[in-house]
């Protein structure tokens, strides 16, 4: 059966991250919903947003992979905006604003264990790495010219770094 969790933090901020695992896979999925917290947080993002996080099959992926994105075979992840994302950063006015829908990020497990062991590290710290990539790609970031690489993975490793840094303390 699936595994949903949406939480709340502080009563005055609603930050909604539902972690669903749809893959069958032993997935911590309490540690990815407090990494794309991190994220969000480490980047500014008004409190008031709603993120989802899906764990699929490969079979779930492959689907999607080839219905939005026309290309055949599987992929590790993909990130799906909902809401334009409006700029509330540091808004306090907008404290009774209806939260954004920033949108989902499916991830695949079986990928990315299958990524992990060249890439020399664990499937979770593989997962860590694609969830932020996917919570970037909601952010407007993208990867699609050398410039706009080079400063989405920059992004993407200090945030991989200061969250290695938060989960030691």
């Amino acid at each position: 059966m699936p595994e949903a969790r949406k939480t709340t933090t502080d009563a005055h901020i609603d930050v909604s991250i539902e972690v669903q695992n749809e893959s069958g896979a032993d997935v911590d999925t309490r540690t990815l919903e407090r990494l794309a917290r991190h994220v969000l947080d480490e980047m500014g993002v008004h409190p008031l947003v709603e993120l989802s996080i899906r764990l699929v099959t490969v079979d779930t992926m492959t689907a999607y992979h080839e219905r939005f994105m026309n290309e055949p075979g599987p992929t590790d992840v993909l990130a799906f905006p909902m809401d334009e994302l409006h700029d509330q950063r540091d808004d306090e006015d907008e404290q009774d604003a209806p939260p954004t829908l920033l949108g989902d990020v499916v991830l695949c497990p079986e990928v990315a264990q299958q990524q992990a062991v060249p890439a020399g590290h664990s499937t979770e710290a593989e997962l860590h790495l694609l969830c932020t990539h996917g919570v970037l790609h909601l952010l407007g970031y993208d990867h699609a010219d050398q410039v706009e690489e080079r400063e989405m993975f920059a992004v993407q490793s200090r945030l991989l770094d200061s969250w290695a840094t938060a989960r030691q303390t």
